[in-house]
């Protein structure tokens, strides 16, 4: 049902339907880049072909290239040919070029800015857009003052009664605590909070939004969901892929910076924050902050961090570089291709109970999943050769590739004798439902344009999350060469001692 049709007899809270954007328009900036063609605009057409978009959407490329309307079109039409997630159709994509426009000029150009100011004005007259513009900075961050002043010198970062501005940043949200704030700072000095939406597309994924369905739609886990019967818990983003071609963004960043800082430390702050109020974001966003303000890292940082960069050697039957070898990279590079650090909530749910986090690349496989490992059961009536191959019972929840959620426990093994042994029951979204899922991407843009901000961590988030992994990042500028780990592997040894110093060990996704 699109918004503006009237029918008593629907509840509009019904989560059922779709929710339709409103009349707006959407202004890339980087609109060369390979996120845009890969992902930025592939998600428009998605939302087009599954008609949530308002039949006046625009949008609007800004470039240095040399295009007209109808080039920038039709780097847009290739972009959703190849990388759509929903069949191409004519139709739809008719629909959509009708809206779309290009600027061409620099990011210091201001004839480019009135020209853009122009054309969103031009928009709203012929197709009915009411003015309202997200700005999308697929941009570095160098780049952020001067768009953001552009877009205030001529008008178009301001929002009335009737007409909003939005603007969505994408990551890093700096490079620690201090260049965070002077970011968060300046763009603040143009548009207020509630119309900035910073991009984790991580908490776009289905799998993230259902760790908090899981916990609190459920009685099943919240009771056991504590430091009463939770070991430990192992959150995981592994790659199989190096850093070739690269080096101009992750050379001197360094996986904590690249995946912990922000997708991490977000799932990090879901699995453990308390139940919301609600599920509106001001709730959501106030049970996250206060997780992550509880949250610190556990010392000695020698013995409770690692860090890794990859050697060269062998990898699914090839010779793969290592980071040293890679193109961009300097011979000496101290930037960690692998990173694993401890952490402990400090609130009475949490109390001792470790967050082991990791990350890295060329590693054993692509799996990013978040692992409750729950305390081992006294097994009084059992006799110790009967349990002696059943480990600790957990829970896992799968965000890629394979998304779904996987629970181990002990079952007794067909026989005349009790023998205890690990089995597994897995919920996989690809059985359970015939509809796929959204892209991530997808799913963040919409409500970007619903002005719906429960996704997007606030400045607040961003800074904790900082001041969480400053000290570390600190302590690792002292240590001088990552420890080299092999391709294929699981990181360097230092990893499993991390672990292994308190009897446990990693999960073997």
């Amino acid at each position: 049902m699109r918004q503006g049709s009237a029918n008593p007899l629907r509840d509009p809270r019904d989560k059922r339907l779709p929710r339709i954007a409103g009349p707006s328009s959407l202004v890339i900036f980087g609109v060369t880049g390979d996120l845009s063609r890969k992902k930025l605009m592939p998600a428009i057409y998605d939302l087009a072909h599954r008609g949530l978009l308002p039949a006046g959407f625009s949008l609007i490329g800004f470039a240095r290239r040399d295009w007209a309307d109808q080039d920038f079109g039709q780097q847009v039409h290739d972009a959703v040919a190849e990388y759509a997630r929903t069949p191409f159709r004519e139709s739809v994509w008719n629909r959509l070029a009708e809206g779309i426009r290009f600027v061409q000029g620099s990011f210091d150009d201001d004839d480019a800015f009135d020209r853009l100011a122009r054309t969103v004005q031009e928009l709203s007259e012929e197709r009915g857009t009411g003015g309202n513009t997200a700005f999308y900075l697929s941009i570095p961050p160098w780049a952020f003052p001067v768009v953001t002043k552009q877009l205030a010198r001529c008008g178009l970062a301001q929002s009335s009664a009737d007409v909003w501005r939005r603007v969505v940043i994408e990551k890093p949200f700096g490079h620690d605590l201090a260049s965070a704030k002077e970011l968060n700072a300046i763009v603040n000095e143009v548009f207020p909070e509630e119309s900035v939406f910073r991009i984790d597309h991580y908490l776009g994924k289905e799998t993230v939004q259902n760790i908090l369905a899981l916990r609190f739609a459920n009685q099943l886990f919240e009771p056991i969901w504590n430091s009463n019967y939770v070991d430990h818990v192992q959150i995981t983003m592994a790659e199989d892929i190096g850093l070739g071609g690269r080096a101009g963004y992750y050379e001197g960043i360094g996986a904590a910076r690249d995946v912990i800082q922000n997708h991490l430390l977000q799932l990090l702050a879901l699995t453990a924050m308390e139940e919301p109020v609600s599920f509106e974001p001001r709730a959501l966003r106030t049970e996250k902050v206060k997780v992550l303000g509880a949250t610190k890292p556990v010392g000695p940082l020698d013995e409770t961090t690692a860090r890794g960069q990859y050697a060269g050697g062998w990898q699914g039957g090839k010779k793969v570089p290592g980071l040293l070898q890679e193109p961009g990279f300097s011979k000496d590079s101290t930037t960690e291709t692998y990173a694993a650090v401890t952490l402990e909530v400090r609130n009475r749910r949490w109390a001792g109970v470790p967050f082991y986090v990791r990350t890295g690349k060329r590693l054993g496989r692509r799996v990013t999943e978040v692992a409750v490992m729950f305390k081992r059961a006294p097994h009084l009536p059992f006799d110790t050769t009967s349990t002696e191959e059943l480990g600790q019972n957990a829970l896992v929840i799968r965000v890629q590739p394979d998304e779904g959620v996987t629970m181990r426990f002990g079952s007794k093994v067909p026989g005349t004798t009790m023998e205890v042994r690990d089995v597994t029951m897995d919920f996989g979204y690809g059985h359970a439902f015939t509809e796929t899922s959204p892209e991530a991407y997808e799913r963040l843009i919409l409500d970007v344009l619903l002005g719906e901000p429960s996704l997007f961590p606030a400045n607040e988030e961003v800074e904790l999350s900082w001041r969480i992994l400053d000290p570390i990042l600190e302590h690792w500028a002292k240590q001088g060469t990552p420890e080299p780990y092999e391709p294929g592997s699981w990181g360097p040894p230092s990893a499993e001692a991390l672990l292994s110093r308190s009897g446990r060990h990693w999960r073997r996704p």
